[in-house]
C-alpha cells in the first residue's frame, strides 16, 4: 500500500466537491464575505444513477460499445502505444505521431472508460485497462518524467512548432505540453481509482506530481514557470482530493497565481491567458479549450481556499462569454486563428469553430460554478451546451467526430480539421478522446444536493438512490424529453424525512435562451410549466428558476411536470453582424439547422416569414428518431443531428423576412 494517506473509495465518490461543505445553503455570495465561498452543493455521483433514458442512454453506449475500441485501435494504429514502450527501452524507433500531446489520448480513453467501468461493470474492460497501464508505466522515467517525445529524442519534437534549445526538460513550456500531458494523466488516474480502486494507474500519476511538486515552485533550485496549456492545474486538485497531500493544492494555485506575472517569467501572452494575472482578467481571450480549463481551476481555488478576488474573477468572465461570446448552441471559441474566443460579439457561422474541445470544458466548468451558487443560470448552459454544440461532436455510428463545429455549410469549406464533414480520426485528435472522457460521466450530472436540499438538474429517464440525511432517497425520472416536456418524477425514502426538492425549470420554459441578453426569442411563451403531484394539480410557483417543493416525504410520492414545448424563434444582439435579418429555431433544448439533405430544391430560398407555420413531428427513422420541425416546403432536423447523411449544406441562422417577428 502506499505511504500517502489515503481517503476511502466512498469518500472519492464526491471528489472534488466535497471537500469543502458548509451548515447551510446560502443564496447570494458577496465579494468580502470569504466564508460563504465553498462547494455547497454535492453532484450525486454516476455510480449511484442507472440511466435508462431513451436520449442519453444510446449515445453513452455508442461510446462505451464503438467509439472506447475504435479510438484504441486508432492510437495503436498511430504508435500512441509504441511511444511508451519506446520511451522505456522495450522497442526501438523514433517517436510515432504528429503532436506533442498525443501522450494523453491514452490517458482519455482510459478515463472514460473508467467512468463506464462505474456505470456498467465489465472485466474484459477493466483487464484491457490494467495491460494499457502496464505499457504506459514502462514509458515512465525513474523520477516520475513522463512526456514520451522527450524521453525518446528530446531534439526532435514531433511537431515544429515546439522549439528546443538543449533538449532540456521544460526548456519550451509554452508548447511542449509536457503539463499538459501530465494534467490529463492525473484526471484521469483519479477516475481509475475512484472506478476500481486500483492504485497502478494513481501510483504512476502521485509519482509524477511528486516530480513537479519537487520541480516548480519559488523555492530556490525551483523553476520559475506556468504551463501553457492548462489541466494540470485541476488535475492536482483531484490527486488532493484523494490523499489529501496539500503539495498538491498548493502547486495548482502556484500555476494559477503565476499567470501574467512578468516577473515571474516571459508571459506567453493572450493566447494562453497569461497576458494578465487571472484575478484581473475579466474578458474571455486566447485559446479557448485552455481558458476554460484553467477557469474551471480557478472556480476550484475560489471555492477551496474560500478566496473572494478568484470568484469575483470567474463570474466575471463567465458573464463576459455569455453576453458576448457564446453562439446559440452553447459552442465558444469563434476563431480558426489560434482555437480562440474572438472579439466581443464576434461569431461567425461559417466559420465558426467551437472546438468540441471547448464545449466539454465549459461544461466542467459551469458545474463547478453551480456547485458553490446553486444558481439555475449555470445549468441552462450545461443544458443547452449539451444537446447541441457538444454532442454534435461525435457521429451517430460513434466513429466519426467534428473537431470544429460550424452553425453554417456551404459544403465546400473546409480548414485542417474540417468544418462541412466528419471526419473519422485526426492528427490532433483531441476531440475524439474528450469526448470519449466525458460522455460516459454525464449521469453525474443529473442531481446535485446540499444539506437541506435535492436538486433535479437534467431531465433524463434514471433511477437514483441518494444518499441523504442519514438515509437514501429513491428518486426515479420517466421521460421522453427533450422530445417532449413531461416528466414523471417518484420520490421514495426509506423513512419520513423534511428537505426541499428543487426542479430545475430550464431556461427556454422560462423564456430565456441563455442568461444575459445575447439572444432573446422574438415572442413570448405563455403557458406555464404545470405540476401534479399524487394525481392533484398543484400551482407552480417559480423561485430563483426552481419549482421548490418544501415538505415532510413520508411515502412515495409522484410529481408529473409538464413543460410546455412549442417551436421558438431566436433573435441574436443586433451587435452580432452575422446573425442580423436572421432567426434560428428551437424545440425545448434543441437548437434545429436546415440541412441540404431535406430541402435540395429549395435551399437557397429559405426564410421565415408571416405567414410560417411551424409543425412537430417524431420521425423514429430518421437519425437514429428525432423531432423535425416542417414549414411550408421545409424541414429542419436537430443540429447535433447534421452532416450524418454526407457532405452539403446547412443552416441554422434562417433569413427573417418579416418585420412581425422582430
Amino acid at each position: 500500500m502506499m505511504k500517502k494517506k489515503m481517503v476511502s473509495l466512498a469518500g472519492l465518490v464526491i471528489a472534488v466537491f466535497l471537500l469543502f461543505s458548509c451548515k447551510e445553503e446560502r443564496k447570494e455570495i458577496k465579494e468580502n464575505d470569504t466564508d460563504v465561498l465553498a462547494y455547497h452543493l454535492e453532484p450525486v455521483d454516476i455510480r449511484h444513477v442507472k440511466l435508462t433514458d431513451s436520449f442519453w442512454l444510446p449515445i453513452i453506449e455508442r461510446v462505451q460499445q464503438k467509439t472506447i475500441d475504435y479510438a484504441l485501435n486508432k492510437v495503436e494504429e498511430e504508435g500512441r502505444l509504441d511511444n511508451f514502450l519506446i520511451a522505456g527501452g522495450q522497442m526501438e524507433g523514433d517517436v510515432k505521431g504528429a503532436m506533442p500531446f498525443d501522450d494523453t489520448d491514452v490517458y482519455k480513453i482510459i478515463e472514460g472508460a473508467s467512468y463506464s467501468l462505474i456505470s456498467a461493470p465489465n472485466d474484459t474492460l477493466s483487464t484491457a485497462l490494467d495491460s494499457l497501464i502496464s505499457i504506459i508505466q514502462t514509458g515512465q522515467e525513474k523520477d516520475g518524467y513522463l512526456t514520451t517525445w522527450r524521453t525518446i529524442d528530446p531534439a526532435k519534437p514531433p511537431a515544429s512548432w515546439v522549439k528546443v534549445n538543449e533538449g532540456k526538460r521544460w526548456e519550451y513550456l509554452a508548447m511542449s505540453h509536457e503539463l499538459y500531458n501530465a494534467g490529463h494523466l492525473y484526471e484521469a488516474a483519479a477516475a481509475h481509482y475512484r472506478a476500481t480502486g486500483k492504485e497502478n494507474f494513481l501510483n504512476i500519476a502521485l509519482k509524477n506530481a511528486d516530480l513537479m511538486v519537487k520541480t516548480f515552485g519559488d523555492q530556490e533550485g525551483q523553476i520559475h514557470a506556468v504551463p501553457g496549456h492548462q489541466i494540470i492545474e485541476t488535475g492536482l486538485i483531484k490527486l488532493y482530493s484523494i490523499t489529501e497531500n496539500k503539495d498538491y493544492l498548493k502547486l495548482a494555485r502556484y500555476f494559477l497565481d503565476n499567470r501574467g506575472n512578468p516577473d515571474h517569467h516571459e508571459l506567453f501572452g493572450e493566447y494562453s491567458q497569461d497576458h494578465e494575472p487571472v484575478t484581473q482578467q475579466d474578458e474571455v481571450v486566447g485559446h479557448a479549450v485552455r481558458a476554460v480549463y484553467m477557469y474551471a481551476g480557478m472556480t476550484d481555488i475560489a471555492a477551496l481556499q474560500q478566496d473572494s478576488a478568484y470568484y469575483k474573477a470567474v463570474t466575471s468572465l463567465w458573464e463576459n462569454m455569455v453576453n458576448k461570446k457564446m453562439y446559440i448552441t452553447g459552442g465558444i471559441g469563434a476563431k480558426h486563428e489560434g482555437e480562440a474566443f474572438g472579439e466581443n460579439y464576434e461569431l461567425p457561422n461559417l466559420t465558426a469553430y467551437n472546438e468540441t474541445c471547448a464545449a466539454i470544458g465549459d461544461v466542467y466548468w459551469n458545474h463547478r460554478l453551480h456547485n458553490i451558487t446553486g444558481e439555475v443560470k449555470y445549468f441552462d448552459v450545461i443544458e443547452r451546451t449539451l444537446y447541441n454544440g457538444l454532442i454534435s461532436g461525435l457521429s451517430l455510428d460513434g466513429q466519426k467526430f467534428f473537431y470544429p463545429n460550424a452553425l453554417e455549410s456551404d459544403g465546400t469549406y473546409e480548414f485542417n480539421q474540417g468544418a462541412c464533414t466528419r471526419k473519422d480520426w485526426f492528427d490532433c485528435s483531441c476531440c475524439p478522446t474528450n469526448v470519449i472522457r466525458f460522455i460516459p460521466s454525464i449521469p453525474g450530472l443529473i442531481y446535485s444536493k446540499s444539506e437541506s436540499a435535492i436538486y433535479v438538474d437534467l431531465y433524463a429517464s434514471n433511477t437514483a438512490d441518494i444518499e441523504f440525511q442519514d438515509q437514501v432517497i429513491q428518486i426515479s425520472q420517466k421521460t421522453a424529453y427533450p422530445w417532449n416536456g413531461m416528466v414523471e418524477i417518484a420520490v421514495e425514502p426509506q423513512k419520513p424525512a423534511e428537505f426541499e426538492l428543487k426542479l430545475r425549470v430550464p431556461g427556454w420554459a422560462r423564456n430565456e435562451v441563455l442568461p444575459g441578453n445575447l439572444y432573446q426569442y422574438s415572442s413570448k411563451m405563455e403557458e406555464m410549466p404545470e405540476v401534479m403531484v399524487n394525481g392533484k394539480k398543484m400551482t407552480a410557483e417559480i423561485v430563483d428558476g426552481y419549482l421548490v417543493m418544501d415538505r415532510k416525504w413520508e411515502e412515495s410520492t409522484t410529481i408529473v411536470l409538464d413543460f410546455p414545448m412549442q417551436v421558438r424563434e431566436v433573435l441574436a444582439d443586433d451587435k452580432v453582424e452575422d446573425d442580423r435579418g436572421k432567426v434560428s429555431l428551437e424545440y425545448g433544448p434543441i437548437v434545429y439547422a436546415v440541412e441540404e439533405v431535406d430541402n435540395k430544391d429549395n435551399f437557397e430560398q429559405l426564410q421565415i416569414t408571416p405567414q410560417t407555420n411551424f409543425s412537430v413531428q417524431f420521425e423514429k427513422d430518421l437519425l437514429q428518431g428525432v423531432n423535425t420541425l416542417k414549414f411550408d416546403d421545409f424541414k429542419a432536423i436537430p443540429y447535433y443531428s447534421w452532416s450524418n447523411r454526407g457532405i452539403g449544406k446547412m443552416k441554422v441562422w434562417l433569413k427573417n423576412n418579416s418585420k412581425d417577428r422582430t
